[in-house]
């Protein structure tokens, strides 16, 4: 999630990425997400296996920034809320 190109991103996991990309883009979620306006969903990876959806997690966590947004900019480099293309 992000609040627009090259501005503050947010990176989690989650088994239901509809439900949770709709959460973040209306503020129903107290924390990081809400208090920094990240409601655009600009990229995101899709695992069959839980716990190996969690390990690119936390192995992503530990990227510098740098390195996130040139995942973002390679996949999407127009920042185009994705959000319309799960449904």
């Amino acid at each position: 999630m992000a609040k627009k190109r090259n501005g503050t991103t947010y990176l989690g996991v989650t088994s239901n990425l509809v439900q949770r990309a709709y959460q973040h883009r209306n503020g129903l979620i107290e924390g990081f997400s809400k208090d920094n306006e990240c409601k655009m969903l600009v990229w995101y990876e899709a695992y069959d296996d839980l716990e190996e959806a969690r390990r690119r997690e936390r192995q992503m966590k530990k990227w510098k920034r740098e390195w996130k947004l040139e995942l973002i900019e390679k996949n999407n480099p127009q920042w185009k809320d994705l959000f319309d293309t799960l449904l």
